[in-house]
């Protein structure tokens, strides 16, 4: 059935860390120098400052006689075990540590700080916040427990672990067990063979899985800094093999993880191998055109693309074009782009110039306080406080395997973040063109995630604008993973789509209609309808000119 989406509100996109915090980087003197801008008000205006703490000692002396001012969210699980309600002594722990919270959150509120230095403040003091809630310290009541059940087993396990995750895993918690998993045996197992390879990338031919297929094929391009078995985790949720199984003959890109060595791959480097990628596509399967697909930076890869070709005049090498989490107008407003200035990128393009590479381990630590409740400290209590391992996850395992990018794309993104330039014509140049999306007039798929943090929403939903042609945007109420990995048969998946592209998000979002389930089906759909005539599966991979070479998922997925 179809319906309004929920009528609370409209949906707030994603507030705090996202993708271009990850590529530029916190760095620590800015952090400390709002913590002492914070610190100075408080003691230009000590009125103020003493009017919260009056208040908060009112608070606290009604929380000793038991009252309980304050309720967690409902959504925090970190609170959930009974011991916080029903002890008298956890509850009015509890109550303590949210009487602080709320008290902080008024005092900045009040402190006569401008906006933008307000909004800092409250990110950094949300960070500090969670770090001190008191889970995270050993009375936790499930640290507690876990304490007396082992016999004091849980800190000597819990000591390990920590040992382990400072010598190896960058000081923070591991978010799942690393030897659960193998690429090509438990992950990334949809036979293929990879038919064409250079300096910067892998092409993997799938072998079909259909009776007939599809002439024009299907060219997946992954995100560089990720890679790309997201698209192929394992039966039950790969994407290539719902293609597959779906009549679409489907090939994938795999980067190369680069080194020092490739220090001077930018944009342009990157559309020149993938324009390559879809030729020999092209080749292998007769086709005059191929349907993309782009995922986060990969979106951005392919709009570039189609920007060159059709600056070239060569657009009707591609049939249609599917964006998933896709940023292509940069403009990302949230706290942590405030600490984001003109020295702050300069010195993040000096650091991975200096570096030859950004380190996906460094992303990976911007990426994880985007939510940290959820990606640091529950691990921190489930591996150090309780002495556990942490469960086998594959999504995390995917999410854990990063890449480096190297200095001069990240030199490109850096400016891509910094001066917004697809949004004008001629704004970006890659391969000596200057390109004007408006004009890349293509059929385009979008996919946003309502709960994403690092490609907010409404921002995707900008970016789906600044296309020409025939445009089709869906909201999955899903994060950024999940909303490309949504296979069918989730019964809590839905998305919401509104066939008209008003220019305000919230008005197309007002106007939209719910519809239960993935939105797979629907991109099915859309997609066969722009793959030409049906034929009799062709069985062999490659061709003569370009023969299978190692079988899927190739090499270079495997180089750390």
């Amino acid at each position: 059935m179809r319906d309004k989406p929920a009528k609370s509100p409209y949906p707030t996109p994603a507030t705090y860390i996202n993708a271009q915090s990850a590529i530029t980087g916190l760095r620590g003197r800015d952090l400390f120098s709002t913590l002492r801008n914070v610190a100075m008000q408080g003691l230009k205006h000590p009125v103020y400052t003493a009017r919260h703490a009056l208040a908060l000692g009112g608070q606290l002396g009604r929380v000793i006689l038991g009252d309980t001012p304050h309720q967690p969210h409902p959504h925090d699980s970190r609170f959930s075990d009974p011991t916080w309600s029903h002890n008298p002594l956890y509850r009015r722990g509890l109550q303590a540590y949210l009487s602080w919270q709320h008290q902080v959150r008024n005092w900045i509120d009040d402190c006569g700080l401008s906006e933008d230095d307000r909004s800092r403040a409250q990110f950094i003091f949300a960070l500090l916040n969670d770090a001190l809630a008191p889970t995270n310290s050993l009375l936790n009541p499930l640290a507690v427990k876990e304490l007396f059940n082992s016999g004091g087993t849980s800190v000597v396990k819990g000591l390990s672990h920590m040992l382990d995750d400072f010598m190896h895993n960058n000081g923070l918690p591991s978010q799942t067990t690393k030897d659960a998993f193998e690429i090509g045996r438990t992950l990334a197992v949809t036979p293929g063979a990879v038919v064409f390879r250079n300096e910067l990338l892998e092409l993997i031919q799938y072998k079909p899985m259909s009776e007939k297929q599809y002439a024009r094929p299907l060219l997946i391009v992954p995100p560089q800094i990720n890679k790309f078995y997201i698209f192929d985790l394992s039966p039950t949720n790969s994407f290539v093999q719902y293609a597959l199984k779906n009549g679409l003959q489907t090939f994938i890109i795999s980067w190369r993880n680069p080194d020092v060595r490739h220090r001077e791959w930018g944009l342009s480097s990157y559309v020149e191998a993938a324009e390559q990628a879809m030729n020999v596509c092209r080749a292998i399967t007769g086709a005059r055109e191929v349907n993309l697909m782009g995922a986060c930076a990969g979106g951005l890869t392919i709009a570039a693309l189609q920007g060159h070709l059709q600056a070239k005049r060569q657009m009707r090498r591609v049939s249609s074009a599917s964006y998933l989490v896709s940023l292509l107008d940069s403009q990302i407003e949230s706290p942590a782009t405030l600490f984001i200035d003109e020295q702050t990128l300069e010195a993040a393009k000096r650091r991975s110039y200096q570096r030859g590479v950004l380190d996906g381990r460094d992303m990976a630590k911007v990426f994880a306080w985007m939510r940290p409740n959820d990606l640091i400290w529950s691990y921190w209590v489930n591996n150090y406080l309780l002495g556990k391992a942490p469960p086998p996850f594959d999504i995390l395992y995917w999410n854990n395997d990063s890449t480096r990018l190297p200095a001069a794309l990240h030199g490109d993104l850096l400016d891509f973040f910094k001066h917004n330039p697809l949004t004008h014509p001629g704004g970006l140049e890659v391969c000596g063109t200057p390109i004007d999306l408006q004009k890349v007039t293509v059929d385009s798929f979008s996919v946003a995630g309502i709960n994403d943090h690092i490609t907010p929403w409404d921002v995707v939903y900008r970016s789906t604008l600044l296309l020409g042609g025939e445009r089709r945007f869906l909201l999955s109420n899903s994060g950024h993973v999940q909303s490309i990995l949504n296979p069918p048969g989730n019964s809590k998946a839905n998305y919401v789509e509104n066939g008209k592209l008003s220019s305000d998000p919230r008005a197309w979002y007002y106007d939209a209609k719910r519809t239960d389930g993935s939105w797979w089906p629907s991109w099915l759909d859309w997609i066969q309808e722009r793959s030409g005539a049906q034929r009799e599966t062709l069985t062999a991979l490659g061709t003569q000119n370009y023969p299978p070479m190692e079988a899927a998922p190739g090499t270079y997925v495997r180089v750390r």
